[in-house]
């Protein structure tokens, strides 16, 4: 029986070891095809946490955002209020003065200047914090992500908050050159109009559009300056001008800010800004609106109409619609979340851009370009 058995594996011999090395190999390529599926499957989770988390970082930093947006509004209404003090010239015309007519002129010009310039400012608050945010947000998420190798933060608590003091720019001698630029506008636009001359809701809208042309496109004889100045200063005003002592800090502070002006400066963010331009006076008129609602149609009939073409046809003395725009500046700037700033918030190109933002800069990747 064993004669047998052994001939029939020496007759058969060549099989068997083709057999055997067939069943082996498929047995040591089943195990490789495992591991590497093994390792595809942790390299795909660990991916997947990462961007999860990388999501939650942003969904939290653009609640960051929000927050810090409605928390310097008061701030900006006040420095606004401050270099366009209405409330003196009302306080003067109720003592009858003689110059009656002269305090009214001022009085009409500095209205529609503050109003305008809180638009703009606002705009450009929620699109610079944005942007700086979201800058500042991605290098945290890299030091977060390499804390655990004992590497340098890129962004230390000294230079954020160094590179995000320089907010105070468009709080202060950005402001105060956007006053100037937009009074002039004003001045220019609404200058001759009399205070005793009636406007349709249409007609200021179009006034307000030649004031932002002058103001965005600049009028003839005059230097004009790119809305991003007015939000952080020029090159040579930073750090980089002092002489020597730069500190490490000084210089990744620097680095921070030229990164900031380079997106400023971006063909994208002109039209994410220009976006939240249109969005808000378009809420400016929104609001003017409500003052320039017909009267009811018949005796007895409290209902209002209030579509476009009944609007239309309704006008308001200059003088009548001073106040109006004067306290607009309360629902623009308010830190209570308006219609007018919960609707520059919302903005699907903002949110995009920030995105934009948060991606290049959350990436080693993107910083190295």
């Amino acid at each position: 029986m064993f004669s047998s058995t052994w001939n029939f594996l020496k007759r058969h011999k060549r099989k068997f070891i083709f057999a055997g090395a067939f069943v082996g190999g498929v047995y040591f390529l089943g195990k490789y095809a495992q591991k590497k599926i093994q390792e595809i499957q942790e390299r795909e989770a660990s991916e997947y946490i990462a961007q999860a988390r990388r999501q939650f970082h942003f969904e939290s930093n653009q609640r960051t955002c929000n927050m810090t947006v409605l928390s310097m509004l008061p701030t900006l209404r006040e420095a606004i209020l401050h270099h366009l003090n209405s409330e003196s010239l009302t306080a003067l015309l109720k003592s009858k003065p003689a110059n009656k007519l002269e305090i009214w002129e001022d009085l009409k010009i500095i209205s529609f200047t503050r109003s305008v310039v809180a638009v703009y400012s606002t705009c450009m608050l929620v699109v610079l914090l944005r942007v700086q945010l979201n800058i500042i947000g991605g290098y945290l998420y890299l030091d977060n992500s390499v804390s655990k190798s004992g590497m340098m933060p890129l962004a230390p608590p000294d230079v954020q908050q160094q590179y995000l003091s320089s907010i105070q720019h468009l709080l202060g001698d950005g402001l105060s050159e956007m006053i100037t630029v937009v009074k002039k506008a004003v001045q220019n636009t609404l200058g001759g109009v009399s205070l005793k001359q009636s406007l349709s809701l249409q007609e200021l809208e179009q006034h307000l559009n030649q004031i932002r042309v002058q103001v965005e496109e600049g009028d003839r004889g005059s230097t004009h300056r790119p809305l991003s100045w007015y939000m952080m200063p020029d090159e040579e005003n930073t750090l980089a001008a002092q002489a020597c002592g730069l500190t490490e800090n000084d210089v990744t502070t620097i680095k921070l800010l030229n990164e900031t002006r380079d997106m400023l400066e971006s063909p994208d963010f002109g039209t994410v800004l220009n976006i939240c331009l249109n969005r808000g006076f378009n809420r400016f008129l929104d609001n003017m609106a409500e003052f320039f609602r017909p009267p009811p149609r018949a005796q007895g009939d409290s209902t209002l109409s209030t579509t476009p073409d009944s609007l239309s046809h309704v006008s308001l003395p200059v003088a009548k619609i001073i106040p109006i725009v004067n306290g607009q500046i309360h629902s623009i700037c308010s830190e209570i979340p308006s219609h007018f700033v919960q609707d520059l918030l919302m903005i699907d190109q903002v949110k995009e851009f920030a995105a934009n933002v948060y991606e290049t800069f959350s990436t080693s990747h993107g910083l190295q370009k």
